[in-house]
């Protein structure tokens, strides 16, 4: 399939699958012209991209985790390194939510009336 029909079925822009490409989560063949040329599996593995990056993970540890990705979900194989992986950037969101959390009341603090959480 070409990138204009991935790009239909999947409802994301050919600009981001171009991304992709470049961040090495899809590999398209390339046909005699020239032309990116998805197998059927692209698909899934978008909607795997899709589904990793609203987990608020980044394209390089997608590239990590996605050899682990099976089905759409994706459901992943939790062998050791992806554990570790996981958990790091998990606790990595857990640091950035605490920074927040604290940057939020002394903002409010400024505000008449507002209490601080």
């Amino acid at each position: 399939m070409l990138i204009g029909e991935l790009s239909g079925t999947t409802g994301v822009s050919q600009r981001m699958l171009r991304y992709y490409e470049e961040q090495r989560l899809l590999r398209p063949e390339r046909d005699a012209n020239g032309y990116r040329a998805y197998g059927e599996d692209a698909v899934t593995t978008v909607c795997q991209i899709r589904a990793l990056l609203a987990a608020g993970l980044t394209t390089e540890v997608i590239a990590t985790v996605l050899p682990c990705a099976k089905g759409d979900a994706p459901e992943l194989d939790m062998c050791p390194e992806l554990v570790a992986t996981l958990r790091r950037e998990l606790a990595g969101m857990d640091e950035r939510i605490d920074t927040l959390q604290r940057a939020r009341g002394a903002l409010a603090g400024y505000l008449p009336g507002m209490c601080q959480s």
